[in-house]
């Protein structure tokens, strides 16, 4: 399969992350699935990488909920909890959408990705072209308020005050976007 690159120009490109970003929307959305999922109504998934343990559990619990009631989830999946909600999340049928902190040049697909890929349910986007190979923690930030701007509602898990996702929650209450904290599937 390869990928699709959108322009802001592009009909598929998403109205959204240019109402949300502006100026700084990304210049191309390289996209490798089917990029319907992008029209849903999609939940964002955040969590810092240092995590109270009771908020794993909850997590863990989050995430088989969200994969029973069939919610399309957007997330770059990159902590460790996000990793492991994505693990739970891919053995549903609902759409999920994973945005990458790189450029997809190079990429290589873990094999639960591919058979979510080939099964029409996984949506793959970098708002990066052909750099970085790796996420650095500029990209990360991309990534993430790519992530937020798509999204019609957010759920952190957790946000380590003074971090990054902690940072993301001033465009999220700027941009109006409903957050559920948990507390609605926990």
């Amino acid at each position: 399969m390869n990928p699709t690159v959108f322009t802001p120009n592009d009909v598929r490109y998403p109205a959204r992350l240019r109402e949300r970003l502006g100026e700084h929307a990304p210049k191309t959305l390289t996209a490798l699935g089917d990029p319907a999922s992008l029209f849903q109504p999609k939940t964002a998934l955040f969590c810092s990488v240092r995590c109270p343990g009771d908020a794993i559990l909850g997590a863990y619990d989050t995430a088989r909920r969200l994969r029973d009631e069939g919610v399309t989830v957007i997330s770059g999946f990159h902590s460790p909890v996000e990793k492991e909600c994505l693990r739970i999340l891919l053995r549903g049928k609902q759409p999920i959408v994973i945005c990458l902190a790189r450029s997809m040049e190079k990429i290589r697909l873990p094999s639960a990705w591919r058979v979510a890929l080939e099964a029409g349910r996984l949506l793959i986007l970098s708002p990066l072209e052909t750099r970085p190979r790796r996420p650095t923690v500029e990209s990360a930030r991309q990534r993430n308020e790519l992530v937020a701007a798509l999204a019609d509602e957010i759920l952190i898990i957790h946000a380590t005050p003074g971090g990054e996702i902690h940072r993301l929650l001033e465009l999220v209450d700027r941009w109006r976007i409903p957050q559920s904290k948990g507390k609605k599937w926990g």
